[in-house]
């Protein structure tokens, strides 16, 4: 009797077991996060969901759950882990050189995004960009860091500079070279701007004292000090809101 020839079909749900068996856990659950991600958009997603989403293209091949969750732990929030250092977020098993490129490139597109929408615009007639704007740039850095924003006569931002950068709780900041920089630029007013990596934006006697300086330095040159922001993660603090200046 003819042998008849074996059935393919007969083998495909052991075929379908096999490859699901082999086919990782985490490709289904990818995809059913970008698809709340695309259909809900970022706000509904916890942190470490939004941080998984971002490590995808670096480690294409593992569940990266886990290490998203570790790098929330480590650090204490996306943005901040956006913000930490490079070195720090190597200490994190698991953290590759593209990993943290990724990383760095996601901070910097923040910020640029955040510069573009203040860029052509009368600072005090946007301030809720600026504020939006210097939170992207410092309200996350793990050191102090002082920056001088420098305007034109109709308030437009003519350079964006950091004057000083320092620990966690001290920048040196020289109010001459704030005034030299200023001439230099032909600005008519400037807005300073520090962050607190304490997270807490209270102005300290010292911040106080120093913008003080700063106005007594640049007003017999004509140039206004329209505010000093101080940046934290719990938000931020106006001299000027507070009439400390």
């Amino acid at each position: 009797m003819a042998r008849r020839p074996p059935d393919p079909a007969a083998d495909l749900p052991g075929l379908a077991e096999a490859i699901s068996a082999e086919a990782p856990h985490y490709h289904g659950h990818r995809e059913r996060l970008r698809a709340r991600f695309a259909e809900a958009g970022p706000d509904a997603l916890p942190d470490y969901e939004l941080l998984e989403l971002a490590l995808f293209r670096a480690i294409p091949r593992r569940d990266v759950k886990p290490l998203a969750k570790a790098l929330i732990r480590r650090f204490g929030s996306f943005a901040e882990v956006l913000a930490a250092e490079p070195a720090r977020l190597a200490e994190v098993e698991g953290v590759s050189a593209g990993v943290i490129a990724d990383l760095k490139l996601m901070e910097a597109a923040g910020r640029r995004l955040a510069k573009g929408a203040i860029a052509a615009r009368p600072l005090l007639a946007s301030w809720s960009a600026l504020i939006e704007y210097l939170r992207a740039t410092m309200a996350f850095s793990p050191r102090e860091e002082f920056r001088v924003l420098f305007l034109d006569r109709r308030n437009h931002l003519i350079a964006d500079e950091v004057q000083g950068r320092g620990t966690v709780d001290h920048t040196p900041v020289y109010p001459r070279e704030v005034a030299r920089r200023a001439l230099e630029l032909s600005s008519t007013a400037i807005i300073l701007a520090h962050n607190h990596p304490s997270g807490d934006p209270t102005p300290s006697g010292p911040d106080i004292r120093m913008t003080r300086e700063i106005v007594t330095v640049l007003d017999p040159l004509g140039i206004v000090v329209h505010d000093h922001v101080i940046l934290g993660r719990d938000g931020h603090a106006s001299l000027k809101g507070l009439k400390l200046i």
